[in-house]
């Protein structure tokens, strides 16, 4: 069977076996579970769109010039806006219960792009081309980004309070596991990023677990605060001794400790998983109870 190649000088470090010892859980990848972005070089390109508008503007006279830095500013904003608003989607569409986003921003960068291409029509042109530019800058924009989630995502019949409880918990989670990423980004260590993207689809789950029932979150609380705050400072003053003195025994620590977070974090997900199909193989059994009491097979 074929098998990766791999050294001391390889990104990953080491080579890798093609398949894994009986008995042992799969490990995650690195992409699984991970959708492309949408957040990408269309929204990027919206910065640059009005750049033409600054060397107009630079050109004429005084009240146009204004009017002209007017709407370069309005691009600008909706660009932003569109960007942190696909930002917002992607997140509200990763998980399974989710509230809507607070701020449409999407929205709001459609009528910056109309409100912008409208001044360069009225300083440009006329009132006619006014309304036709603002028009159609509205409506491709909201084409082409469509528009953002304007309702809450499967919290029918959750408890409120309980849910703002867990999404509390897991946005300081996600905290966490952001300030690993950026630390180890600037230590250069590819293997170590690796093997940190399998640690957080790993962490990840469990979020998504207690998501999906919020009593969960009191079994889950020490792992989703303590050990992830444990396990970010370590990965930072790892980062921080790798970048400057490549210290191997100190990154074999940093491997074994996520290694031994993973599975404790894995276990903990199956407990969970497990508590919760006792739940319903109970509301499985009253609900045969019930019928058969009332003659139905």
């Amino acid at each position: 069977m074929a098998q990766r190649y791999g050294s001391t000088y390889s990104p990953d470090g080491s080579p890798k076996p093609s398949a894994q010892p009986e008995g042992t859980p799969p490990q995650h990848r690195p992409f699984d579970g991970k959708r492309p972005s949408r957040v990408g070089a269309r929204s990027n390109l919206l910065f640059y769109a009005g750049l033409p508008l600054a060397w107009k503007a630079f050109s004429a006279e005084p009240i146009v010039m204004a009017g002209y830095l007017a709407a370069l500013g309005c691009l600008v904003g909706a660009a932003f806006l569109t960007r942190e608003g696909l930002k917002a989607e992607e997140a509200y569409e990763a998980r399974k219960i989710s509230r809507r986003p607070a701020i449409p921003r999407k929205i709001f960068g459609s009528v910056l792009t109309g409100l912008g291409l409208g001044l360069v029509g009225w300083f440009g042109w006329g009132p006619v081309e006014t309304v036709i530019f603002a028009g159609l800058g509205t409506v491709l924009h909201s084409l082409a980004f469509g528009f953002d989630p304007l309702k809450n995502k499967g919290m029918d019949d959750i408890d409120t309070f309980q849910q703002d409880r867990v999404s509390k918990a897991i946005d300081e989670a996600e905290a966490h596991l952001n300030a690993m990423r950026e630390a180890l980004s600037r230590s250069g260590d590819r293997a170590a990023e690796t093997r940190l993207d399998a640690f957080i689809k790993t962490a990840r789950d469990m979020f998504r677990t207690v998501e999906e029932d919020p009593r969960d979150l009191t079994a889950a609380r020490k792992y989703l605060g303590v050990y992830l705050l444990g396990a970010r400072d370590a990965t930072i003053k790892y980062a921080d001794l790798w970048a400057r003195t490549k210290n191997a025994e100190a990154r074999q620590d940093w491997f074994a400790l996520l290694d031994d977070l993973e599975q404790n974090f894995t276990a903990r997900n199956e407990a969970l998983l497990l508590d919760s199909k006792t739940d319903l193989d109970i509301e499985i059994e009253v609900l045969r109870d019930r019928l058969a009491r009332e003659g139905i097979k």
